[in-house]
């Protein structure tokens, strides 16, 4: 009796872990539905928490770096402006370096379509030789551009009797670029609010944590809030300096090889890089197509560089870099970068990477004090 008496609230916690688990598989696809509803209708403020987390590492460095010399001098009117500033010189440069992109980007592929257009009849020469070398007589092409005909023919047929479907399509597809475009401004919006009063909202939390929980897990839960708060920031820090590397690498083997658009592609590549792991193919593709229009074979020359490079990114640079700022031993990482990806695609790999670090730092800190309880003696935390 003494014995369930001592065990009476594990056995209880047991059961109900149990019961939980077994209700949670039965009705598994109704609890994924509601949090698909529920994030869907939060989406906005997610998405303005994660932009608020990215900023605050350039607000940070703005403030702190750039006025420092103005806060030494504790001016009672900087005090109250000195937020507020810092907040629009941070979305200026944001805006700045998107604007420079698009920039470079743009001309290039208004350049490359008006080559295209303009050397159309040539390419189709060049298309009709290759095919001739590889043995595909003129009465072939023909047969091929009666059926491209043909195919174009019943795509119109299938559009002029079906405009009421392909109208409905087109209104729901425009409301949901209407809906994205608007939950990201209300997140922007939201975003700027969090980078205002983020001391306010962090002051506001602890209070209620101490308000509603023991003060074990009050100190737990700010632990982690700290933790995320540097992991995050670190792995910006170093997202961004793998950014950089990449790009210069990308123009360094462009510039030896001789392939046009030296300049425009490595920046974005670069730029696309931000996106873990897999973000440079993101890059080739356009990079590719602006290689095409102008030396096809370069084009493909362009690819297996980039293949080449995305392996050493991959497997070397990526870990190395963003890896070791986030304390996330290389193989984590990429584990990491595959279930985000698969889980919520390119958002899922730009947040699995700091969402594993904060789990791995967790459940290290964790073990690490289960094993010095054991043993009652202190030990070592290592990675």
């Amino acid at each position: 009796m003494n014995y369930l008496e001592k065990y009476k609230k594990d056995i209880i916690k047991l059961i109900l872990f149990t019961v939980i688990i077994i209700f949670a598989f039965i009705y598994i696809k109704t609890i994924g539905s509601f949090l698909a509803y529920l994030i869907n209708i939060f989406m906005p403020f997610i998405i303005g928490i994660f932009i608020a987390f990215i900023l605050n590492v350039l607000l940070n460095f703005v403030e702190n770096k750039l006025f420092k010399k103005l806060n030494n001098k504790n001016y009672k009117t900087w005090s109250k402006l000195k937020r507020p500033v810092s907040v629009i010189i941070t979305f200026i440069i944001i805006i700045t370096i998107i604007v420079f992109i698009l920039g470079l980007l743009i001309p290039q592929l208004q350049n490359t379509v008006s080559l295209f257009t303009k050397n159309f009849d040539t390419y189709k020469e060049q298309t009709i030789e290759i095919l001739n070398n590889f043995g595909i007589n003129s009465e072939s092409i023909n047969n091929y551009s009666t059926s491209i005909n043909n195919l174009k023919n019943e795509i119109t047929s299938y559009i002029n009797n079906n405009r009421n479907e392909i109208m409905q399509i087109t209104i729901g597809v425009a409301s949901s670029f209407l809906g994205s475009i608007t939950s990201i401004i209300i997140g922007i919006v939201f975003a700027i609010y969090i980078l205002l009063k983020k001391e306010d909202l962090s002051r506001q939390f602890k209070k209620i944590l101490k308000a509603y929980l023991p003060e074990k897990y009050e100190r737990r839960i700010e632990e982690i809030a700290n933790l995320s708060n540097i992991t995050f920031g670190n792995f910006i820090s170093g997202q961004c300096l793998e950014a950089l590397i990449i790009g210069l690498l990308c123009f360094i083997g462009m510039f030896l090889l001789q392939i046009p658009y030296a300049s425009t592609i490595s920046v974005l590549v670069g730029f696309t890089a931000l996106i873990p792991v897999f973000g440079a193919f993101i890059g080739t593709f356009i990079g590719a197509f602006l290689i095409f229009m102008v030396e096809p074979f370069k084009a493909l020359i362009f690819i297996i560089f980039i293949i080449i490079l995305q392996q050493l990114e991959g497997n070397i640079i990526y870990p190395k870099v963003v890896g070791k700022s986030v304390g996330l031993p290389s193989i984590w990482v990429m584990v990491a970068v595959t279930i985000g990806a698969s889980i919520y695609g390119v958002l899922g790999m730009i947040l699995s990477v700091p969402l594993c670090s904060i789990l791995y730092s967790i459940i290290k800190t964790d073990v690490n004090l289960k094993i010095e309880e054991k043993n009652k003696v202190p030990a070592k935390i290592k990675r």
